[in-house]
C-alpha cells in the first residue's frame, strides 16, 4: 500500500527529476469565435517556443495554461495536478503580455513586493531580489523608480518577477517586446540556462528569439497547432517555414523590433 501511495505523488515532488505539462484537447470558445481549437501537446524540461502571428490564439492558450482562464473543454495538468489547483500556482512563473507596473515603486521595491506576495520571508525576499536584479542587469538602477525605466528595462523587471519563486513551469507571453538586440541575446542565454532544469514556454512572433534555443517548437495558426516538434538545422530555415505558413502577413511579424 505504501508503494502505491508513493506512486500517486506528483513526480516533481518525488525528487523533481521528471516534469510533464500535458494539454489535452483544449478548446476555448467565445460565442461565435473559437480562439483555441482542440489543441493537444506535452511539454517536458526545456524551452518550447510558441510561434504565431497576432490573433493566432497564443495569449488565450497561455492564460489557460496558467489557470487564469477556464477552457470551454479539455484538460491541462502538470504531473497530474490540474492547473486550477493552488499547488500548481506555487511552482508557476508567469509574465503576461501586458504586465502592470507600479510607477512610484523602485525596481527593488517592486520585486520585494512580489516576493512578499509569493510568501517569501523578508530576509529571503531581499536575497532573492538582489539575485534577480543582477541576473537581469538592473542592479545599478534598482533604486530608481519604475516610471523612469525604458520599455526594455521594464520588460526585464517583469521577467525577474516571474522568476521569484524559482518556478518549475515558466510561461512568458511575448517576453522580448521592447528589448534591444543586446538585451535579446541576454534573454536567450537566460532562457537556455533556465530550460536545463525547468519547463519554459515562451510565445513570440520573432523567429530568431527561439530558433537556436528551443528544444521544441509549436506553430499556431487560427487557434490550432499546425506543427510541433524539434527543429534542427537539417530541417532548413525555421523562418522560411514560418513565412511559408503565414505568407507575407507573417513576414512582418518576424522582423526584430
Amino acid at each position: 500500500m505504501a508503494g502505491d501511495a508513493k506512486q500517486r505523488v506528483p513526480k516533481h515532488i518525488v525528487g523533481g527529476i521528471s516534469m510533464e505539462l500535458k494539454v489535452d484537447r483544449l478548446t476555448k470558445q467565445y460565442k461565435n469565435k473559437i480562439a483555441v481549437d482542440r489543441i493537444s501537446f506535452q511539454l517536458e524540461k526545456g524551452v518550447t517556443g510558441l510561434l504565431g502571428a497576432n490573433g493566432a490564439g497564443k495569449t488565450t492558450l497561455m492564460r489557460m495554461i496558467c489557470g487564469i482562464l477556464a477552457p470551454t473543454s479539455g484538460d491541462i495538468t502538470y504531473d497530474e495536478i490540474p492547473v486550477s489547483e493552488e499547488r500548481y500556482r506555487d511552482i508557476l512563473g508567469y509574465l503576461p503580455q501586458d504586465f502592470g507596473y507600479y510607477p512610484e515603486f523602485s525596481g527593488r521595491d517592486f520585486l520585494m513586493y512580489f516576493a512578499a506576495l509569493k510568501g517569501l520571508s523578508k530576509r529571503a525576499a531581499k536575497t532573492r531580489t538582489e539575485e534577480l536584479l543582477k541576473l537581469v542587469g538592473l542592479s545599478e538602477v534598482a533604486a530608481k523608480k519604475v516610471r523612469t525605466y525604458s520599455g526594455g528595462m521594464k520588460q526585464r523587471l517583469g521577467i525577474a518577477q516571474a522568476l521569484i519563486n524559482r518556478p518549475e513551469v515558466l510561461i512568458l507571453d511575448e517576453p522580448t517586446a521592447g528589448l534591444d538586440p543586446k538585451e535579446r541575446v541576454r534573454f536567450r542565454k537566460l532562457m537556455e540556462e533556465i530550460g536545463k532544469n525547468n519547463i519554459v514556454l515562451l510565445s513570440t512572433h520573432i523567429v530568431s528569439d527561439i530558433e537556436h534555443i528551443a528544444d521544441k517548437v509549436l506553430l499556431m495558426k487560427s487557434g490550432q497547432v499546425i506543427w510541433q516538434g524539434k527543429w534542427s538545422e537539417s530541417d532548413g530555415s525555421l523562418e522560411d517555414f514560418y513565412l511559408k505558413e503565414f505568407g507575407e502577413g507573417g513576414e512582418e511579424m518576424t522582423k526584430d523590433a
